[in-house]
């Protein structure tokens, strides 16, 4: 378990300068049209265009391929579930395996879901990778009048993630030196596991708590009008990007109309 709140991306990168919510607001708005469609030439391209614009973000692919390895055991979940589970096993018989049939209607249906989980959360992901919490807090707060108690609690609880990895850590050790130790038996692995979970959630709230009680007593939550510290400014240049989400999103959608191949979720 690892986490990171820190932009690993090149600050100086031109999209990577944008207003915080404005690279929200665009990943969202670009994302959205893609729920609307299962054809898998939709998030292809959209996958290929996102894929395109990471270096305008200041961000390697290789750099990326690491931070996105759960979105691939997601992938590899949904083509089992598929082969499994679908409903619809028309089209070519490919590999004969009684009811669960593997034909091309099921693998062209698993690969549209899968492309577009990439396509929707790869956005997100970029979002994230080139942003500084506290600036998208403060943006947050500045650009989108969000309440302040949110945007800061959120903030104080995404800055309390890598905790988490040093607290299992130690909780594992802990367990380990009063000879709790699951061996190569699989099903004491997975109670061990469900143990140690556990015993992190109960941690993390009660330090969410306890962080709660301590804002409310620094007046985190008032009503005074507060001050910034750090200024954010929502400018032409945001407005652009915003804006270039939305012609995008569409001309992806114009194409596979236009092609014959848009199937509409509904």
């Amino acid at each position: 378990m690892t986490f990171t709140t820190q932009p690993i991306g090149d600050p100086s990168a031109p999209l990577a300068r944008r207003n915080p919510v404005a690279k929200l607001a665009a990943a969202l708005l670009f994302s959205l049209p893609l729920i609307s469609t299962l054809d898998p030439l939709t998030p292809a391209i959209a996958l290929a265009v996102e894929l395109a614009l990471l270096p305008l973000f200041g961000l390697r692919h290789t750099i990326l391929a690491r931070q996105v390895w759960p979105l691939l055991a997601a992938g590899a979940g949904v083509l089992i579930t598929m082969v499994l589970f679908a409903a619809d096993r028309g089209g070519t018989l490919l590999v004969g395996l009684g009811p669960f049939d593997v034909t091309t209607g099921v693998l062209t249906t698993a690969l549209g879901l899968i492309l577009r989980l990439f396509a929707i959360a790869l956005p997100g992901v970029i979002v994230f990778a080139t942003t500084d919490p506290t600036d998208l807090a403060d943006a947050l707060v500045q650009n989108a009048k969000a309440p302040a108690r949110f945007a800061i609690g959120a903030l104080a609880a995404f800055r309390l993630l890598p905790l988490l990895n040093a607290e299992w850590q130690m909780l594992t050790l802990a367990r380990r030196a009063r000879g709790v130790d699951a061996g190569r038996n699989p099903i004491a692995k997975v109670r061990l596991f469900g143990a140690t979970a556990f015993a992190l959630l109960v941690g993390a709230l009660r330090r969410g708590g306890r962080l709660a009680v301590a804002m409310d007593a620094r007046g985190f939550d008032s009503g005074i009008a507060r001050t910034y510290a750090r200024r954010q400014t929502f400018t032409g240049a945001d407005t652009l990007l915003v804006v270039g989400a939305i012609g995008l999103a569409a001309a992806v959608l114009a194409t596979t109309i236009t092609l014959g191949l848009f199937r509409p979720i509904i």
